[in-house]
């Protein structure tokens, strides 16, 4: 795309920003290539998220991806995209992200994209953790507080549930930070660009269904010792009363720690 046509995406012809769908359209044309350039997957299948008016879309498309497709919910912006990208086709999906089967876009590894609406962002990565087998990477902006999140490590008062589960299979990477006035409307958060690198030697010495349960229902009482919070899980009483672990907060334990509880319970 040249640089006339960056431009002109900046016509009046310009789709209205729905509080709804969280839509805070990104306006700085150098962030949205810097997202575009922190996709390191070789010879990626990318499907990027609420692209809206296309801001960071025009710069996936000059990356030549050997496949790439945008997925929409809100049909003014598909109808723009239509019109200031028709070389997107059929590739062009209207649709709900969190509705949509991945394995229509591309059955083999794919990499997702965006910036993220902030009202389903946990959503988003929660789907990808459902589908961590097939996505290999993620590169997004956020709301800097589920950025944090997400990277955080132990004893840091921002590590939960989204940075245990994601982190027990990817590598985690915050990028930068993006200030409110970069986008229209400006959101009253500051947001954050991070990217998620699946690896594939991190695996679970535990069951991955009770891990979840065991990490959600720690951090569910996070104010709690575990003794207290994990009390509702048939641990073996003895062992509770010998394992100092259940004397620690759910933040202050590691994602091997949180293997080692998981792996006793029967």
């Amino acid at each position: 795309m040249s640089k006339s046509q960056v431009l002109s995406l900046k016509s009046n012809n310009m789709v209205r920003a729905k509080k709804r769908l969280g839509q805070h359209f990104l306006n700085n044309q150098a962030i949205a290539q810097d997202i575009a350039d922190a996709v390191l997957t070789p010879d990626a299948h990318v499907l990027e998220i609420g692209p809206g008016m296309g801001v960071l879309t025009q710069y996936l498309l000059q990356r030549e991806f050997p496949q790439f497709a945008v997925i929409e919910l809100d049909e003014e912006s598909v109808e723009y995209l239509q019109t200031h990208f028709p070389e997107l086709g059929n590739n062009l999906i209207h649709g709900d992200f969190l509705q949509y089967p991945l394995s229509d876009f591309y059955v083999g590894p794919k990499v997702i994209v965006g910036n993220f609406p902030y009202n389903i962002s946990s959503q988003i990565l929660f789907k990808v953790l459902d589908e961590k087998e097939s996505v290999v990477e993620v590169v997004g902006m956020f709301q800097k507080e589920v950025a944090e999140r997400v990277c955080a490590k132990p004893g840091n008062k921002q590590y939960g549930i989204l940075s245990v589960l994601l982190q027990a299979f990817y590598d985690t990477e915050y990028l930068f930070t993006v200030g409110e006035h970069e986008f229209t409307p400006p959101p009253q958060v500051k947001s954050a660009v991070i990217r998620l690198t699946r690896n594939f030697d991190k695996k679970l010495n535990c069951d991955e269904k009770t891990f979840r349960t065991v990490v959600k229902t720690a951090f569910n009482y996070r104010r709690k010792t575990l003794r207290n919070a994990l009390q509702s899980l048939p641990f073996d009483k003895a062992f509770v009363e010998a394992e100092p672990l259940f004397t620690k907060r759910a933040e202050q334990l590691s994602l091997q720690d949180f293997e080692y509880l998981t792996a006793k319970l029967p």
